[in-house]
């Protein structure tokens, strides 16, 4: 399994970008799920050219600052998780991975000790 192949078809949307903020990856639920933006051919497109405001500029920020962003949408009765975090080298900051996934809209929070 080291050849990253297990996430080509893993049910969560993957989506990689570098540092300048090209997307260089998307594995097969990504490209499903922006299909109607382009799918594939977003590969090697720059991911700040595909956010309206004030989407880009939440980008620019956590570009800048290198930050975690997460936060919940919901689109016609489907809700999701995005997860969208920096990612490393050699301790040298390369770019973003953004995780999209489904999740139930009555999703339970437990609250551990």
């Amino acid at each position: 399994m080291s050849d990253g192949q297990w996430l080509k078809e893993f049910s969560m949307a993957i989506t990689v970008t570098d540092q300048s903020g090209k997307i260089i990856e998307m594995n097969d639920q990504a490209i499903k799920l922006f299909a109607k933006d382009g799918g594939k051919e977003l590969i090697g497109k720059d991911v700040f050219e595909c956010h309206p405001e004030p989407a880009r500029k939440k980008l620019v920020e956590m570009t800048a600052g290198e930050t975690i962003n997460c936060y919940t949408t919901e689109k016609n009765g489907i809700k999701k998780m995005i997860y969208q975090a920096p990612w490393y080298q050699d301790q040298e900051f390369n770019g973003f991975v953004e995780l999209s996934f489904a999740i139930p809209l009555d999703l339970p929070h437990f609250v551990r000790k």
